[in-house]
Order: structure tokens, then C-alpha cells, then sequence
């Protein structure tokens, strides 16, 4: 049977998430953007050879030989990770053990790895996505460009922040350091995180 991309409710009602994030913001970012990528890829996945991998299988498959199709693959499973990531009341230093242990082991101290994690997001050219992801067993932070996600470069997304201007525009306008900021802060989804490190085998 066919994959079909489908587009995820929010996990949290569309104001949850104010004054860090607003309503608007992601009712264009999830109702608009992220919906689109869904259409497209459905379409595109049509005649691709690809219409029975599953939602990784698709976006590793395409990659390189098919760029209509990974770029909207790969959005769909980049912002619904985005989306995941986050939570009302999130954020902060205060961490679930195995993740904390994790990070500290992997950037010193919590501090280190949320400058590091900031200025990923900071320097990824143009648009992007900044990740905490799992490779060769080890956490580090990896930047990508446009659609690009660890998947393609043999590594796990753990937790990720979208750097893509609509991301954050409405809310920070061109303040994209400080829209980071507050993703550590106050939004990020440490349970979430968490578990994703230990489907990497944490």
C-alpha cells in the first residue's frame, strides 16, 4: 500500500504556546506552510518509485535524486519534529536524567550546549534547521540547509529549532538569535528530546 504524508494535528491548541510563540505564527507555519509541504509531497511521491518506503525510507531515498520530492518529504517530517519539540511551559536547564547526563557528557555542562545549540541556529546560512542529533553513538549539534535533516547524513534528530524565516518572523521579525534564545528557554520539549535519544540507543 502507498504512503500518503498526512498533516498532524498541533500537539497543544494554537495559542499554548504565548507569549513565546503566537497563534498567528502558527497558524501560518502549521495550517499553511507545513499543510502545503503535505500536498506536495503526496503528489510528488505519485510515479516516484518510492510510493512504498516508509516516511524515512522516502526522504533518505530522494535525497540527491529527486528534489521536488525530498524537499517536501523532508519538510513534513522536519516541521512535525519542530512541532513535537515543543510544549507550554517548556524550555529551561531543568532536564530528564538520561538526557541530561547525555548533553553534559557530550558539551560539558548545559550552558555549553545551549550556546553551541544558539549559535548553530545563528550561523546556518539563509534557511535551516539547527539540530541536537545522535551520530556514531555520540550528541552533537548539527546545522542544515533548506530541507536537509540528520537522516541523510547518517545521524538521529533528538530535538530541532526551524530557522526558516516564517518561523519566527511574525513573532522576532529579523531577530533570529533571540527567537533561539527563547526556544531553550521556554519552549523546547526536554521529554521529547529524551525519548528521542533513547530510540537512538541512549
Amino acid at each position: 500500500m502507498a504512503y500518503e504524508f498526512k498533516l498532524p494535528d498541533l500537539p497543544y491548541a494554537h495559542d499554548a504556546l504565548a507569549p513565546h510563540m503566537s497563534a498567528e505564527t502558527l497558524e501560518f507555519h502549521h495550517d499553511k506552510h507545513h499543510a502545503a509541504y503535505v500536498t506536495n509531497a503526496n503528489k510528488l511521491l505519485a510515479g516516484s518509485g518510492l510510493e512504498d518506503k516508509d516516511e524515512i525510507g522516502i526522504i533518505t531515498g530522494s535525497f540527491g535524486s529527486n528534489p521536488g520530492l525530498f524537499n517536501n518529504a523532508a519538510q513534513v517530517f522536519n516541521h512535525t519534529f519542530f512541532f513535537d519539540g515543543m510544549k507550554p511551559g517548556g524550555g529551561g536547564a531543568s532536564l530528564p536524567g538520561k538526557l541530561e547526563k547525555a548533553i553534559t557528557e557530550a558539551f560539558g555542562s548545559f550552558d555549553k550546549f545551549r550556546e553551541e545549540f544558539i549559535n548553530g541556529g545563528v550561523t546556518q546560512f539563509g534557511s535551516g534547521w539547527v539540530w541536537l542529533a545522535a551520530k556514531d553513538g555520540k550528541l552533537e549539534i548539527m546545522k542544515t540547509q533548506n530541507a536537509e535533516n540528520p537522516f541523510v547524513h547518517g545521524a538521529q534528530p533528538i530535538i530541532c529549532c526551524d530557522v526558516w524565516e516564517h518561523a519566527y518572523y511574525i513573532d522576532y521579525r529579523n531577530l533570529r538569535p533571540k527567537f533561539l534564545e527563547v526556544f531553550i528557554d521556554n519552549l523546547a520539549n526536554w521529554d521529547f528530546a529524551e525519548a528521542n535519544l533513547e530510540k537512538a540507543g541512549f
